[in-house]
């Protein structure tokens, strides 16, 4: 598994190409070959940038839905629509389809962060208002989401 772990800040250029941070290139060094899936976020306005590894793992839960079953085949559609293979150019930059950039708003700055096995692809100000959102109590959400993980040595 593809483990990132960090937050960078970058700028795309007029036709939407971004320059991979170099600690980020370094991070996906490994995988930097096999290229990228992008897609549309399922909660937010922003993309999520997977390795083509950590994608095909995604895709083995999906074709596991059964297709007779009018949701899934919703849920398919809506979670495929704007999925596009990207694979950086000689100059280590990705280019942003157009409508994916329209999707999350993207202007000039944007911040790439960790997701773990994947990469959400923010415009920067909307990342900024999502993480300083004063109605979602962090510490209480940490406490749902990892308190209850009895780690008894």
């Amino acid at each position: 598994m593809t483990a990132l772990t960090y937050t960078y800040e970058c700028k795309a250029d007029s036709k939407g190409r971004v320059m991979l941070p170099a600690g980020l290139k370094k991070e996906l060094t490994p995988v930097l070959n096999d290229g990228f899936v992008i897609k549309k976020s399922v909660f937010y306005r922003c993309l999520e940038l997977y390795p083509k590894a950590e994608w095909d793992k995604e895709m083995e839960g999906i074709n596991n839905l059964n297709r007779f079953v009018k949701k899934n085949i919703d849920f398919i559609r809506k979670f495929m629509a704007g999925v596009k293979p990207i694979v950086p150019d000689s100059n280590n930059r990705l280019l942003i389809p157009k409508d994916l950039i329209a999707f999350a708003g993207i202007t000039k700055e944007l911040v790439m962060t960790s997701q773990i096995n994947k990469i959400e692809i923010w415009d920067k100000a909307s990342y900024e208002k999502v993480v300083a959102d004063e109605e979602t109590d962090f510490g209480l959400l940490a406490e749902e989401v990892m308190g209850n993980n009895d780690k008894t040595e």
